[in-house]
């Protein structure tokens, strides 16, 4: 085997040195010096092209041989079962890098065998095969070609009709669907039709593609059922799939667009959100990407409520980048082909799953009533048995109606999915210039049994003309809505819009926080109490960009964290190539504006360490949509309703998570911020802290210990049986009288007892009113570490 490629190898590798010059521009095989081996007599290709295996798969240093070996592999070649085994051998005893060089002449070999020459190799070429499609490491191209070359091999030895390079074992779904689906995957023209959805490259198909696809659409008779068969199985599935899986899924989404008919609008609803959930621990990484972003272009382009519901539910679900891009055109599109704004879809197109109006959806299982109700913000799944409740599931049920449970718990998660992506939705609008008609602000908000559990606790106005509003809450008077005004009489008009409190006078916002807490209201999200961002003279000075939240050292990962869970898209700071700096941005104003949120890593000082600690924010800046592309905007033309959401997210961001906050952080002994520490815990209230002041201040005088507090300027000050304490508005932090003496004290949740809170996206609210009220009685305290501070 290895006579004649000493010479062989000695012809090729002067030429590969004089081609290094063109390796980053263009393949080696393209250069006119590479030209010349085409004359070369074909045993002497052929050698070169064992020479330059062995050189792929014993070399310590990777280099780009793909192309050499194929070009020098191709052609008329007497390949023997003996080269494929020397092939496999070297390959074996060598080095494997990402490339995957060391398997392109293995699998081109193999490719060009007979049946009875492969025949006993087929256990060998198994093992590689399964090795292959679990490898993470050798890029995804080669890895692909080599597998489809194998897998065809693989297929003549054993006589296998489909595929095997089809739903392989590189994931739990492969296995799955060819077991259940055997015999239709096996039918006359099916596994050619699946052959070619999995040869699909882009998300977009070429015509000439879908004419070819149209062909084994009609010839294969089973292969239309053998398409929904496999994307019900995948809509079932709810779990990630292997990148070829995630191919073929996605020619097989269009084969399903062929059909108009609803069912396949539903199906392909369903395999798109399928397609873009992601797993808990990875948000950002949906089950099957190239799937969803296919199908999400597809969806757009259907009839039906299907398409609206499932696309509006994953604007504000999904966290990947392509992908939560993609339903946004898709959203765009599918508003401007019904005449809708993107605000009106995704408003049109919330799942009341089957709810009455007051939240509840009942149903028989065996001799028991089960129902799902929305309680508060919650979905629950009750039983009874007559007129009597029961505590639990009955046990009897979990064995004879197993179906019917399994069913109604996932309504219950869609329902509280549906909710959570709601209460998003219905907040973001806070940044809208939006105005409803009565008729459809009574059916979208108060009537509707999911977006009404935060519509009826919201403040609205409403006005005749558009010029004057009137504000209130809403209140069923028996014969319909009406918005109640603080005098307790119905406003009158018939246009509504959300109110905000930077479009209301001083007196007016006080008389509402005041109403609000006295009729016990709990309002899903901060809106009577909610903080007012205006310009500054020193951002009206810089005009392009915000320093207002610049310079602070934040907890990362908590940072990050909460940056997602307020609808933010930044990408990952981390110690490569581009990651010392990031951009959080998120759309206010229905999607025209878009804000910007600059903030870098911080060193963490040890070379060893390379995970992300810290980071220090920068400037905000603002954007406006214009057509395809963002155009900066001056502070000055961003409107205040854009400005104030976008600087109140920030605002969050710095005041939950800057070091400052951390009651433990003077334990710790890092000196390196310790004068922004201590400049930070006490330092001047930002926005949301004077709310936070003014929540306490009507708060405090129905506590029990309304007489041992006393509400400052920037500190509520405690007194003790022991000692008297200053509790910092905006850090949470203690000071202890008469010294200063820092106190640390981390609060258990829920240290507020059953006091009823206006709002509950506070936590430092919380958080003090809990430290004011262990402090209150500070002589019952018994935990030693606070002790051993109280008496030092």
């Amino acid at each position: 085997m290895e006579a004649g490629i000493a010479e062989a190898d000695a012809q090729v590798r002067p030429l590969l040195r004089t081609t290094t010059t063109y390796f980053w521009a263009s393949s080696v095989t393209r250069t006119p010096e590479w030209a010349a081996t085409e004359s070369w007599p074909g045993e002497l290709r052929r050698r070169a092209a064992l020479a330059v295996h062995l050189e792929a798969a014993a070399s310590s240093r990777p280099s780009g041989l793909n192309d050499v070996v194929r070009s020098l592999a191709a052609g008329e070649h007497d390949w023997t079962r003996a080269d494929l085994v020397w092939c496999l051998e070297a390959a074996g005893r060598g080095w494997s890098y990402q490339d995957g060089a060391h398997l392109e002449l293995p699998a081109m070999i193999a490719a060009r065998l007979t049946p009875a020459e492969l025949a006993d190799l087929a256990p060998v070429l198994s093992a590689l095969f399964d090795e292959l499609v679990a490898d993470h490491f050798t890029a995804a191209g080669p890895r692909r070609r080599i597998v489809t070359l194998i897998g065809e091999a693989l297929d003549r030895a054993t006589g296998r009709r489909v595929p095997s390079w089809l739903l392989h074992n590189g994931d739990e779904f492969g296995p799955l669907v060819r077991a259940g689906l055997g015999d239709v995957l096996a039918a006359p023209g099916v596994p050619e039709l699946l052959a070619h959805c999995a040869s699909l490259d882009k998300p977009a198909a070429p015509a000439t593609w879908l004419r070819v696809l149209d062909q084994h659409l009609t010839t294969a008779t089973a292969g239309k059922k053998a398409v929904r068969a496999i994307l019900e199985a995948f809509a079932a599935h709810r779990d990630s799939v292997h990148d070829d899986s995630d191919r073929l899924l996605r020619g097989l989404v269009w084969a399903l667009s062929r059909g108009s008919d609803e069912a396949s609008s539903d199906l392909l609803a369903r395999v798109t959100a399928a397609a873009s959930a992601a797993p808990r621990q990875a948000s950002g990484f949906p089950h099957a990407q190239r799937t969803a972003i296919a199908a999400v272009q597809l969806l757009a382009e259907r009839d039906g409520e299907a398409p609206v519901r499932t696309l509006a539910r994953l604007a504000v679900t999904v966290k990947n980048k392509a992908v939560r891009s993609r339903v946004q055109s898709a959203l765009a599109r599918l508003g401007a082909l019904r005449g809708w704004s993107l605000s009106e879809v995704m408003e049109l197109a919330v799942d009341d799953h089957g709810l009455d109006s007051a939240g509840n959806r009942r149903a028989r299982v065996g001799p028991y009533e089960a129902t799902v109700r929305v309680v508060g913000e919650k979905a629950r799944l009750t039983f009874a048995r007559g007129d009597v409740a029961l505590k639990g599931v009955p046990a009897a049920l979990k064995e004879t109606h197993a179906d019917e449970l399994r069913q109604l718990r996932e309504l219950v998660k869609g329902i509280n999915a549906t909710l959570t992506a709601e209460r998003q939705r219905v907040e973001a609008l806070l940044s809208e210039e939006r105005t409803w008609a009565y008729a459809d602000w009574v059916s979208r908000f108060l009537d509707h049994p999911i977006t009404g559990t935060y519509g009826r606790r919201l403040l609205w106005e409403t006005s005749t003309d558009g010029c004057g509003w009137s504000a209130g809450l809403p209140r069923d008077d028996g014969d319909g809505w009406t918005i109640a005004g603080l005098d307790g009489r119905p406003a009158r008009g018939d246009r509504v819009r959300l109110w905000h409190p930077i479009r209301a006078g001083v007196d007016e916002i006080l008389a509402w926080r005041e109403r609000v807490l006295a009729t016990g209201v709990t309002q899903p999200f901060k809106q009577a109490f909610r903080e007012v961002y205006l310009l500054t003279p020193a951002e009206e000075r810089t005009s392009s960009y915000s320093n207002r939240f610049a310079a602070h050292i934040l907890r990362y990962r908590q940072a990050n964290a909460l940056m997602r869970a307020r609808g933010w898209q930044a990408g990952y700071l981390g110690t490569w190539d581009g990651g010392y700096d990031s951009e959080a941005t998120k759309l206010f104003g229905g999607g025209a504006w878009r804000a910007s949120f600059h903030h870098q890593l911080v060193d963490a000082g040890d070379p060893r360490d390379y995970d992300v600690h810290y980071c220090s924010t920068d400037q905000v800046r603002f954007a406006r949509q214009d057509g395809a592309t963002w155009q900066p905007a001056p502070l000055a033309d961003v409107p205040p309703l854009v400005f104030t959401e976008a600087m109140r997210d920030v605002d969050l961001f710095v005041g939950v998570t800057s070091i400052a906050t951390d009651p433990q952080w003077a334990d710790r002994g890092e000196d390196r911020f310790r004068d922004y520490w201590h400049s930070t815990v006490v330092g001047a209230l930002t926005p949301s802290a004077e709310v936070r002041r003014d929540a306490l201040a009507r708060l405090l005088p129905r506590m029990a210990i309304a007489g041992r507090v006393t509400l400052a300027d920037r500190y509520l000050h405690v007194r003790g049986n022991l000692r008297g304490y200053r509790i910092h508005l905006g850090s949470g932090n203690i000071m202890m009288e008469p010294n200063d003496a820092y106190l640390c004290i981390v609060p258990a949740r829920g240290g507020t007892g059953r006091l009823h809170l206006p709002f509950e996206d506070d936590p430092m609210l919380s958080t003090i009113l809990s430290k004011a009220i262990m402090l209150a009685a500070d002589d019952t305290i018994t935990d030693p570490t606070v002790l051993r501070q109280l008496v030092s």
